[in-house]
């Protein structure tokens, strides 16, 4: 454990920019969660006892996990399916904007999001159809998604995010955390039974949206924790995966598990390398 202890102290020193001319932030201080599923945690253990029916937050998601661990005040609007669309407005959940979350009393604002925007998590389920082919579903992207056009606009969405976060909170600490990582570095596997040819395709995806919310955050003054970088080598190939592959079934909780997406060893890193970096 000593060894996995301090490669999670560089891991986290890395991860965040400009940690060290930010003040700490205090107990008791709020803190809002804004996001997709990546960040809301469905399948992973319980679900919160406050978490809207349709969002699927997890008693155990990162933000929860933090929250607990700086004893803030949270305000978790993270969602499953979400857009940048639901966060500024009322997007295709129609549900309220995540954004309303932000008030001028938050000190913390995390960010996940822009998976959906550019069909990152539907992109493995056209991946699955074309592995396990039925007649009577189409496997593509709908005709009208050009993924060029899609990152142009998830870009002008993620800035137009930081910018609502600092109007709305402006002693606010923004970070953004990106997408944990799904595949392997090469190739493909059993667990995620896609093609070898697809997974290359998504791994592109990934590692596209992970350089622009990077370059986003960079260029608001924000700070970035890379979970791509953080859950590497803990993918759904590996030996000891924190990502799901392809599932069906139940988590022991009853939860129905959510294929591809984070599990709980993969909230607990997250949250631990931002508290960590943030409680000095």
């Amino acid at each position: 454990m000593g060894g996995w202890k301090s490669w999670m102290a560089g891991a986290a020193l890395l991860a965040l920019s400009g940690a060290a001319q930010a003040q700490p932030i205090a107990p008791g201080a709020t803190y809002v969660a804004l996001g997709s599923s990546y960040a809301a945690g469905p399948g992973i253990t319980t679900l919160a006892a406050d978490s809207p029916a349709r969002c699927g937050q997890s008693a155990d998601n990162y933000p929860r996990q933090l929250a607990a661990k700086l004893k803030l005040k949270l305000v978790d609007r993270s969602c499953g399916g979400a857009t940048t669309a639901d966060i500024l407005g009322t997007g295709p959940l129609n549900l309220p904007p995540q954004i309303d979350g932000v008030g001028g009393e938050a000190r913390l604002v995390t960010v996940t999001i822009g998976g959906n925007d550019v069909r990152y998590m539907a992109g493995f389920g056209v991946a699955v159809c074309r592995a396990h082919p039925d007649p009577a579903k189409p496997c593509a992207d709908p005709p009208s998604f050009d993924l060029g056009q899609a990152f142009a606009a998830t870009e002008t969405s993620l800035k137009a995010i930081a910018a609502q976060v600092r109007q709305r909170a402006p002693k606010a600490r923004l970070v953004f955390v990106d997408y944990v990582t799904v595949l392997p570095a090469k190739g493909t596997c059993a667990a995620v039974a896609i093609s070898a040819a697809d997974a290359d395709d998504l791994r592109a995806r990934a590692d596209r949206l992970a350089r622009l919310t990077a370059q986003v955050a960079k260029d608001a003054h924000a700070d970035i924790l890379k979970a791509s970088v953080l859950t590497a080598g803990h993918d759904a190939c590996a030996a000891d995966p924190w990502v799901e592959g392809l599932v069906q079934g139940q988590t022991p909780a009853g939860r129905a598990r959510a294929s591809f997406h984070p599990t709980l060893p993969a909230m607990t890193a997250i949250a631990a390398a931002l508290a960590q970096t943030l409680a000095k």
